[in-house]
């Protein structure tokens, strides 16, 4: 069930953009923080899809490829000159290709770091460059438990949301005297386009898109270097380099991890690799 986000007065009149916003935990994060009173921009490389859900949510949109400095720069340059200075950007576009890294292409593995990596770094130092001289400011960058959990069938996304929490944990230390907040929130699997085909850890239930979208807001209010979600397994995350590898084994073969990506419906999920690969 969708959570609406009640207007907060820390929000209001705050200038948000979002990449990767017409679908999913983007569009989730865009409509949970307009609700709360920030002046949310879309921004996502399909055009068609962006303009449909700012027309729904009466909020500007704009296509980028998070990939390509000029349209990203282009993309914060409508954003500034439609809604005003820049206060927050989150960095959310992303890709998941899954399966047996043998039958990962060497495209599936430029493309998934060039877009889940270069393309978050290229969105915080474009942000870093305005937010500096103001000495305001808010990064905020969607990794995922992935980058702290590595799973079979997943290398290529696990390797990737890896970098973007060394990365976002390295650039908040380097400009956190500045008036800049940098954070990562890190979500477990959660009911969007990129777990298409594959089941539920045993006994686990999925998140919702909103849940990570409230994660989100939580951490403009009240800024913090990582939040995880469901907050419940983040003692557990903590911990991880306490527990012996057979341990982790037995755990990933107990919830069904050790086989969630390699033993999927290729057929549920081919609309969603298609998409990607594109």
């Amino acid at each position: 069930m969708a959570r609406s986000a009640p207007q907060h007065p820390r929000l209001g009149g705050t200038v948000v953009a979002i990449t990767g916003s017409a679908r999913g935990i983007g569009l989730a994060t865009a409509t949970a923080l307009k609700a709360a009173g920030a002046k949310v921009a879309i921004g996502d490389i399909d055009a068609t899809a962006a303009k449909e859900a700012g027309e729904r949510l009466g909020v500007p949109a704009f296509t980028v490829d998070v990939t390509d400095r000029e349209s990203f720069t282009a993309f914060l340059d409508q954003v500034e000159e439609e809604l005003g200075a820049l206060d927050v950007l989150v960095n959310n576009a992303g890709i998941m290709p899954i399966g047996p890294i043998l039958d990962e292409s060497d495209a599936d593995a430029r493309r998934c770091f060039d877009i889940n990596v270069h393309g978050v770094m290229l969105g915080t130092k474009l942000a870093l460059a305005r937010m500096t001289p103001r000495g305001r400011g808010h990064i905020i960058n969607l990794a995922s438990l992935a980058g702290v959990l590595p799973t079979p069938g997943l290398a290529l996304y696990n390797a990737s949301k890896a970098a973007v929490v060394m990365f976002t944990e390295a650039t908040r230390l380097e400009v956190k005297d500045r008036g800049i907040q940098v954070g990562a929130v890190l979500p477990t699997f959660t009911n969007t386009e990129l777990v298409a085909g594959t089941r539920s850890p045993k006994g686990q239930r999925n998140c919702e898109p909103e849940d990570i979208a409230a994660a989100v807001l939580a951490l403009i209010v009240k800024p913090r270097p990582q939040a995880i979600v469901p907050r419940k397994f983040a003692a557990n995350v903590r911990l991880l380099g306490l527990i012996p590898d057979r341990v982790k084994q037995a755990a990933n073969r107990r919830y069904g991890l050790d086989t969630i990506f390699l033993d999927f419906d290729h057929d549920a999920r081919k609309a969603y690799d298609e998409r990607i690969r594109s």
